[in-house]
């Protein structure tokens, strides 16, 4: 019976090549299975307690309602009516519309937080629509130069659900 290496060790070396085939494996399963949650913002900041009459702000503007009543057979524009003040109907309302907000915007510094809220009929002509939307977000002046500029009242403009017309659904 032979015996091998009678008098020295013999080394055993580990592979590498299947050692880093597997950590290129882990590698690729860890970065597959990541979920990149942003963080949620909680910062737990203990503030004060404030009575609630210091946090409430003042109302600075009011709250602009245009209402746009159509007839419900024809869409034709019944009426204009701003907050509980009747306008009438037809060019001149949207005129006077353009009047009251210019006039109840002009030379407050929170112009650009008013929002305007349209409330129109479902049957009513989308024309109407339009020169609403016109006549609440400004109006076309000379400039200084003679050339016409823009003039922007309110920028938020919000559209109340659309409902039937209120003459067609009382029957008149």
């Amino acid at each position: 019976m032979k015996i091998r290496n009678q008098g020295g060790v013999e080394k055993i070396e580990p592979q590498m090549a299947p050692m880093i085939d597997v950590v290129f494996l882990l590698l690729i399963f860890f970065m597959l299975t990541l979920k990149i949650v942003q963080p949620e913002g909680d910062f737990n900041i203990n503030m004060p307690a404030v009575a609630q009459s210091q946090t409430e702000t003042p109302k600075l503007l009011p709250d602009f309602k245009v209402r746009l009543v159509a007839d419900g057979a024809t869409g034709a524009l019944l009426e204009v009516r701003y907050g509980q003040r009747s306008l009438g109907n037809g060019p001149p309302a949207f005129q006077l519309l353009q009047q009251m907000i210019r006039e109840n915007i002009a030379g407050s510094p929170y112009a650009d937080e008013v929002e305007v809220e349209i409330d129109a009929d479902f049957d009513l002509n989308y024309e109407h629509v339009i020169s609403a939307v016109s006549a609440c977000t400004g109006q076309v002046q000379q400039g200084s130069d003679g050339q016409p500029e823009v003039v922007r009242f309110v920028e938020k403009i919000k559209f109340a659900p659309p409902r039937q017309s209120t003459r067609a659904a009382t029957g008149g």
